[in-house]
């Protein structure tokens, strides 16, 4: 009786095994979670640019959002970890640049018609003009360069897998 359980016991260790195994996630369905989520901001920023104020001020809380989902992925995966690290990054700056520009925009909605007005607005259109500049020389370039080397690493990823 004894020498009938082993016969049991080694399919289901092995079920059990093979169940755990299968329930941790691979390296492309985190690709594809980063993806999706960089995604998502890359069009908040497409559909939103050049809007007025109160959008302006919209799109930085909502890229402040994607900065936030990137940071609850939890990926185990190191190397998707510096992507999602360098992503919250850029995302960071761009919302923190795009709220700079806002509220100078919105400054100078609230400027008087005189002299102190114009000096105002003068002052404002170099501020917006500054924040978003520097904010699509860096933080897009580096956006675009670092998609071109996620798309690279997941490829790899889905290869692989194949």
């Amino acid at each position: 009786m004894l020498f009938s359980r082993y016969p049991v016991i080694a399919p289901v260790s092995l079920s059990i095994a093979l169940l755990i195994t299968s329930c941790s996630e691979t390296k492309t369905s985190q690709c594809q979670r980063l993806v999706t989520v960089v995604n998502q901001g890359t069009a908040l920023i497409d559909t939103k640019k050049g809007q007025q104020v109160s959008t302006s001020l919209q799109l930085s809380k909502d890229l402040k959002n994607v900065t936030k989902s990137i940071q609850e992925l939890n990926l185990k995966d190191p190397k998707l970890q510096e992507f999602e690290t360098s992503f919250i990054k850029i995302f960071d700056h761009l919302s923190e640049a795009i709220a700079k520009a806002s509220q100078a925009l919105a400054d100078t909605k609230k400027a008087e018609a005189s002299s102190d007005g114009r000096v105002k607005v003068e002052k404002a259109r170099r501020e917006i003009d500054s924040a978003l500049t520097t904010a699509a020389k860096t933080a897009g370039k580096e956006s675009d360069a670092l998609g071109v080397q996620l798309n690279k690493y997941c490829s790899q990823a889905e290869a692989t897998k194949n």
